[in-house]
């Protein structure tokens, strides 16, 4: 039972569940619990912007294996991108269709607080083009980050990660430091979680004491729409991905259950990479393939959270009654395009990122986030879930492309014929006579496509 109550979305609900009720039988007294939300934005938006200017720039600095992979990585890029950008779009149309936000009348201006108001003065964007392209470059890398411009942490953070991948090995103490500090940071939003069940409590009590029990229904609505975004996702374009380049979705799913389980319980689609990475080699992917899709598919090719980012955003658009234009959104969606791919595999990230994006457009209001504290938490799930399928399936879908997958081997795979003790071959020492049987199914052509 004590283990039980110790995992943080127990904790989360309980707090929500609190939160509701004292909403209800106290409205006025629970209009008072406000700040324990506005405190948890607060540190949040502490740590977004070093996050992602680490993160984008390790993960483009860590690419120099694509000099070795050539046409894989070029074609991986191609991939991540035109996927990302559906699942971007996928949100943006369901969202607007569903409308889970209208009708809630949020009024934006009781959200803010003083520095949340001062936040989004700074983050506000020039009106004309020349501006907006001119304000793009930084000052310097400091005053970006002093006022949380994420858009020009996003341009130095290329820059940097492009330098550093061309220097090569000489880079490697910077690319070490930087992600020495990116672990500590994610630390840091560990400790900040913790804080999330009397955030969302505080952020439920004030939702439903001000605004009345029909607050809960909208966000009950966001998060089913969410899930079922995701399915779709996963079941029709995944499935057909699946389907063009010869596996049943289904089977591969069958496959990787176990690891599906393990993001479940952590909300993490990190916390699966080497054990995933094990059974695409071992369904017949080729080595070099399977080492540089993955882990480059946590940072460019985020698909649940790229779902979760313009539907999140559009819905706090419509809850606060700011009104945007479809040049509005597709700006959203443009300014996604590249906050997204400074995404982490970690709990935590995805509000992170939001409030990024939210920042740098200087429209729809940061403060609206606290909408979404009570269920983020279940919300991530969905989006773990769905990255880690869709970097699995991306990576069969890639080799493919490039002819660096065993068919034969992944048909037997995936339907059970092969010894599940082949599995544990693979990765046992450094004995060859173990590991050249089953590298040897990956064929000539394999071999060839990515030497």
């Amino acid at each position: 039972m004590r283990r039980f109550f110790g995992k943080l979305y127990v904790q989360v609900l309980i707090g929500v569940f609190a939160g509701i009720a004292l909403g209800v039988f106290a409205p006025n007294f629970a209009s008072d619990f406000k700040p324990l939300g506005d405190v948890f934005i607060k540190l949040i938006k502490m740590v977004f912007a070093p996050i992602i200017f680490a993160t984008v720039v390790l993960g483009i600095a860590r690419m120099e294996s694509m000099k070795e992979l050539g046409r894989v990585g070029f074609r991986a890029l191609i991939y991540f991108e035109v996927l990302s950008t559906f699942a971007l779009a996928l949100g943006l149309v369901v969202v607007n269709i569903v409308g889970p936000g209208r009708g809630m009348n949020i009024d934006a201006s009781h959200l803010d607080t003083k520095a949340i108001a001062t936040y989004t003065a700074t983050a506000a964007k020039p009106q004309g083009f020349i501006d907006f392209m001119m304000n793009l470059v930084p000052t310097s890398l400091f005053d970006a980050l002093a006022r949380n411009d994420i858009l020009q942490i996003l341009v130095f953070a290329t820059l940097l990660g492009v330098a550093l991948s061309h220097i090569g090995p000489r880079a490697r103490p910077v690319v070490d430091f930087l992600d020495s500090f990116t672990h500590g940071v994610f630390a840091i939003v560990g400790m900040i979680m913790r804080l999330a069940p009397m955030a969302a409590f505080g952020a439920m009590a004030f939702t439903v004491g001000k605004y009345g029990l029909g607050s809960v229904v909208a966000l009950g609505k966001l998060m089913g729409t969410m899930y079922i975004t995701c399915f779709l996702f996963v079941t029709v374009v995944l499935g057909v991905i699946a389907r063009v380049s010869g596996f049943s979705l289904w089977k591969f799913l069958k496959y990787i259950k176990d690891e599906l389980f393990t993001v479940l319980g952590t909300s993490s689609s990190e916390s699966v990479v080497p054990q995933l990475m094990r059974k695409l080699e071992h369904a017949g992917v080729s080595k070099p393939v399977v080492g540089l899709v993955v882990p480059s598919g946590l940072t460019f090719n985020p698909d649940g959270q790229c779902i979760y980012y313009t539907m999140a955003a559009i819905f706090i658009a419509q809850a606060t009654n700011t009104p945007l234009t479809l040049t509005d959104q597709l700006v959203v969606l443009g300014v996604l395009l590249l906050t997204s791919k400074g995404s982490a595999g970690v709990t935590g990230s995805g509000f992170i990122t939001l409030a990024a994006t939210l920042a740098s457009m200087g429209k729809i209001p940061v403060a609206g986030m606290v909408l979404l504290l009570g269920v983020d938490r279940f919300m991530s799930e969905a989006r773990a879930i769905t990255n880690t399928i869709g970097n699995a399936v991306g990576t069969i879908a890639i080799a493919r492309w490039v002819g660096s997958v065993d068919r034969q081997r992944l048909a037997r795979v995936l339907d059970g014929q092969t010894d599940p003790e082949d599995l544990q071959e693979l990765y046992e020492g450094d004995d060859e006579s173990k590991v050249k049987p089953i590298r040897a199914d990956l064929g000539e052509r394999g071999v060839r496509a990515v030497a």
